[in-house]
C-alpha cells in the first residue's frame, strides 16, 4: 500500500527544486556585489600599504568601484529580457 506522505514528499522536493531554481539567478548577483566589493576594496587595501600611504584613499575608491561593478552586475540580473 502506497505511503500518502511519499507524494507528499515529492511534490515538497519539486517545489522547492523550483525556487532554488529560481533564485539562482538573484543569488549569484547578490555574491557579486558581495564579492565585487570585498575584491576591489582588498585590492585597494594592498596599493595603500605598497604605497605607504597614511590615508585609505585606495581603499575606498576600490570599495566605491566595487560598489558600482556590483550593482551594474545586479541590475543586469534584474532587467534582463
Amino acid at each position: 500500500m502506497p505511503d500518502p506522505n511519499d507524494h507528499f514528499l515529492a511534490r515538497s522536493f519539486q517545489v522547492l527544486q523550483e525556487n532554488v531554481r529560481r533564485a539562482g539567478p538573484a543569488a549569484s548577483a547578490g555574491y557579486t556585489l558581495i564579492g565585487a566589493i570585498g575584491v576591489l576594496g582588498g585590492l585597494g587595501y594592498l596599493i595603500d600599504r605598497w604605497a605607504a600611504t597614511s590615508s585609505p584613499w585606495f581603499l575606498l575608491a576600490g570599495m566605491l568601484l566595487g560598489v558600482v561593478v556590483g550593482f551594474y552586475e545586479l541590475a543586469k540580473t534584474v532587467w534582463k529580457k
